[in-house]
């Protein structure tokens, strides 16, 4: 199966259905949560949380870089000051003394996350100080059992310092290498020699990480088809355990840094596709498993068993392989999956340090999920992990008929069928190999309120396109 998905690969079909949609990280999606999220409401939504006794994952996110990449669409704050990241932690510590206060201490962290802007921007000590701190008020698993990961910055880091993430406890890495072509490197501002990447991969073998990641950007400036595969080919020379092949959304108008990026050296549309394609073949060919949307794994990888297995998720940070679990967040901009709510904390850095400098939680937006948010969820959920729906599975879980409650999109469905992408029974819905590429468009027939959306195309949110 997972040899065809190329084999039928439509240029002409991928376009027309390459609209611009949401990445279903969550659903609802961020552009629904709302303003002036209550402390109330979060004790709420936390009691509800620890009723459940799901194991919990941590996020903390550091938004701190160095350098500015001008193709980032993250929350981050570019300095090399590092006096800065002093305060920063000063107030992790302090939110995770007031949310801790709320959490049943026995319930287990199964996944621990630190994403940024640049996690390893912060010293060894402020490092230990932040896990130390973690360790003291959460149950995390003291015998390497955890889903413990880091997103780092190859640049400036040596093995000495993967050794170091090792001793507090991480055992899974991340890391944003984008392409190797020196002019495309220098065209975004993000540098990263092979050598430097090697040398952390086979740092991080040697010290038994459970699975190394490598982040790939198509449709950067300056990249060509022959230029990426030959970036590609030399990550395949490294052969990490997880690989994930972005498409760069060009968004100058959301994303001030962008405006950096000469938009005259961006490859056509063409060309982007024929980098993916061609990018799909060689992963494929080199043996790893197309987990979903931009994701790859090897077969002995968690991430590619869980999918086996039926067992894959997705939240905030991807693919993960702890679906039953709470998600607990910490930092500027970070979001909370939990008791039924997302919640997201304040964006500004300003607004967080004014709020935990009051010994409140800077909690801002959120959304409690209805009913019909939890059903769709569930649907989208099963078409991103595991690209089939079973009606009767759902139909049990949620006291419903599912061909009654989604006739409408079952009918909408039809000319997605019609153009090969799926294939729909009276008992199930079965993504085919050729709509794989393009299960954000068929996750959007599911989407209420992309339908409101359009009834108000002037206040409708901002989506990259699907590939």
């Amino acid at each position: 199966m997972q040899k065809n998905i190329t084999q039928l690969w439509d240029s002409t079909l991928i376009r027309k259905h390459d609209l611009s949609g949401p990445r279903y990280t969550s659903y609802p999606t961020a552009p629904q949560f709302q303003s002036g999220f209550s402390a109330a409401s979060w004790r709420h939504a936390i009691d509800q949380s620890n009723q459940s006794k799901n194991p919990l994952s941590l996020y903390f996110h550091i938004p701190f870089c160095d350098t500015v990449c001008y193709y980032c669409a993250c929350n981050k704050i570019i300095t090399a000051n590092k006096k800065l990241a002093t305060p920063y932690i000063e107030a992790l510590l302090k939110e995770i003394q007031l949310q801790a206060a709320h959490v049943d201490h026995s319930r287990q962290v199964d996944q621990l996350h630190w994403g940024g802007g640049t996690p390893t921007y912060l010293s060894d000590g402020q490092m230990k100080i932040l896990m130390d701190a973690t360790a003291q008020h959460f149950n995390l698993h003291g015998d390497d059992s955890g889903e413990y990961s880091i997103e780092i910055h190859p640049h400036g880091v040596d093995g000495t310092r993967i050794k170091h993430l090792r001793s507090l406890g991480f055992n899974r890495l991340s890391m944003g290498i984008q392409d190797f072509n020196d002019d495309v490197q220098a065209a975004v501002n993000r540098f990263n020699s092979f050598e430097e990447v090697k040398t952390l991969i086979e740092a991080a073998r040697d010290l038994q990480f459970h699975s190394t990641s490598i982040d790939l950007i198509y449709g950067l400036p300056l990249q060509t088809a022959e230029s990426f595969a030959l970036s590609l080919s030399k990550v395949m020379d490294l052969r990490p355990d997880r690989l994930s092949v972005f498409n760069y959304a060009h968004m100058p108008h959301l994303f001030k840094t962008q405006k950096q990026i000469n938009a005259a050296q961006l490859p056509e549309p063409q060309e982007k596709l024929v980098m993916l394609q061609q990018s799909i073949e060689t992963l494929l060919e080199q043996g790893y498993i197309y987990v979903g949307m931009d994701h790859f794994a090897l077969p002995d990888d968690a991430l590619a068993k869980a999918q086996a297995q039926k067992n894959l998720h997705r939240n905030f940070q991807g693919y993960t392989t702890h679906g039953s679990c709470d998600l607990l967040s910490f930092g500027v901009s970070s979001i909370a999956a939990f008791g039924g709510y997302y919640i997201q904390n304040y964006k500004s850095i300003d607004d967080y340090y004014a709020a935990i400098g009051k010994d409140e939680l800077p909690i801002n937006k959120g959304i409690a999920l209805s009913d019909d948010d939890k059903l769709r969820r569930h649907v989208i959920s099963e078409l991103i992990c595991h690209f089939a729906v079973n009606f009767a599975d759902i139909s049990k879980k949620y006291s419903i008929d599912f061909q009654v409650y989604f006739s409408k999109e079952l009918e909408s469905l039809k000319a997605l069928e019609c153009d090969g992408l799926l294939v729909l029974s009276p008992t199930q819905l079965v993504v085919n190999d050729s709509g794989r590429l393009l299960i954000r468009r068929i996750c959007m027939i599911f989407d209420a309120y992309l339908d409101q959306s359009k009834k108000s195309p002037h206040l409708s949110p901002k989506y990259s396109r699907i590939i």
